[in-house]
């Protein structure tokens, strides 16, 4: 049996956990570090609009623009690499390590998810932003699957924080601060929130 103090919160979902990091939230970036470089690759496959989802069609009527939009921002400097990459040269930064020089992205995205894949210990034990690094590699990753996949945005519902102000989460939501009043809360915290009203016009 355990006690209370053996107990805290998770530095990503807040939930109640005997090490640092749930291990259920260790387990889910690890999972979206390992996916991510074979999701970069699909995605060229979805450049061109009307390739995305399983019928093939672009749903509309109008002539499609000459590539998705969505796709090039993630395959393109900035996008997973800038996500996996800023981590991964943070991580080497901390622990002084030297950097490679790796000219292409597809080779960055490649090294950037292994290094923090081979690392996710220091980062879940040590790494004081563990929060915001998770929350990136799952929002990006999400995003590459839906793209890849035809899947539809999970939908965001309104939800009233303790202070008044509106936050809108999914069912998938990890946790969420209110930029209002700085209060964070956890998954099961952010779900059982009230539901917004709406505001008249």
């Amino acid at each position: 049996m355990y006690d209370d103090a053996d107990f805290a919160p998770c530095a990503i979902c807040d939930r109640p956990a005997r090490t640092r990091v749930h291990p259920g939230c260790r387990e889910r970036l690890a999972d979206n570090l390992t996916a991510l470089p074979t999701l970069y690759r699909q995605l060229a496959y979805t450049l061109t609009p009307g390739r995305r989802g399983s019928d093939g069609r672009t749903g509309t009527r109008h002539a499609p623009l000459p590539c998705n939009a969505e796709t090039l921002d993630l395959r393109a400097r900035g996008g997973i690499e800038g996500v996996v990459g800023g981590w991964a040269r943070d991580l080497c930064e901390r622990e002084r390590w030297d950097l490679p020089a790796y000219q292409s992205v597809q080779a960055v995205v490649d090294w950037a998810c292994a290094i923090l894949h081979a690392n996710i210990g220091i980062l879940c034990d040590e790494h004081e932003a563990i929060r915001e690094l998770a929350d990136e590699v799952r929002q990006i990753t999400g995003q590459a699957v839906r793209i890849t996949t035809g899947e539809k945005p999970p939908r965001r519902i309104p939800v009233a924080c303790t202070c008044g102000n509106t936050l809108r989460v999914t069912l998938d939501t990890a946790g969420i601060r209110c930029p209002m009043c700085e209060t964070q809360y956890g998954h099961s915290e952010a779900l059982q929130l009230p539901i917004a009203e709406r505001r008249a016009a």
